[in-house]
């Protein structure tokens, strides 16, 4: 779910029912649409230009809409069927943009995280890949201004930061705290929030500056 300000919104990933329904926070009782239909959607994102970008679990891609468009939907990563080439995914889930509408992809059952530049025909590994420092069913990420990929190792219990350019990233929050943590977000003070499911919990982390 993400909060569209404009329209004073939520867009909602409504998986199982295999569509993406906006709803309106002003009266959420008449005013509701389906934005996307037959779509089993995971991740949701958008731009400062009001697109949207969702994630197809089943059709292993992403795609973008543009702002008030219709229709089908433009594949901005994936889209060659699954498997495990630079131009593939496997069941991609949470997906982040950032300014230049390149596309950060949890690539889930590959257990690497996929980075695409806009308009570009395949990707390139950011996260994970890389042996026995790997991500094991990443979920929830999130990069920061200089291309640093914070990441949810679900499997491995810990959420862990990706420098741009590193073979291999290292481990933000003490791993014995988590049981399948699922997403992560910051706050403007820097806070850290994790979703730790198998816990039943929100826990929240000052991270120092540095």
């Amino acid at each position: 779910m993400i909060l569209d300000q404009n329209r004073k919104s939520l867009i909602i990933c409504d998986k199982d029912n295999r569509r993406v329904i906006r709803w309106s926070l002003e009266n959420p009782q008449d005013d509701k649409e389906i934005l996307i239909s037959d779509i089993k959607c995971f991740g949701l994102a958008m731009n400062e230009n009001g697109d949207l970008f969702v994630s197809d679990i089943s059709k292993h891609e992403v795609k973008r809409w543009r702002k008030c468009e219709k229709g089908n939907g433009t594949i901005v990563a994936g889209g060659n069927g699954k498997g495990n080439k630079l131009n593939q995914l496997s069941s991609p889930t949470f997906i982040f943009v950032d300014r230049e509408d390149t596309v950060y992809v949890s690539d889930f059952l590959n257990h690497r995280v996929m980075k695409w530049m806009k308009d570009a025909k395949e990707g390139i590994v950011v996260a994970g890949g890389h042996g026995s420092n790997g991500l094991s069913y990443p979920t929830g990420l999130i990069v920061n201004e200089i291309a640093d990929v914070y990441v949810v190792d679900s499997w491995n219990n810990r959420i862990i930061c990706w420098p741009l350019g590193s073979k291999e990233g290292y481990d933000i929050v003490d791993r014995d705290i988590l049981n399948r943590c699922k997403d992560l977000s910051f706050d403007r003070e820097n806070n850290l929030y994790i979703a730790d499911c198998f816990n039943h919990r929100i826990l929240r982390f000052l991270v120092a500056e540095n």
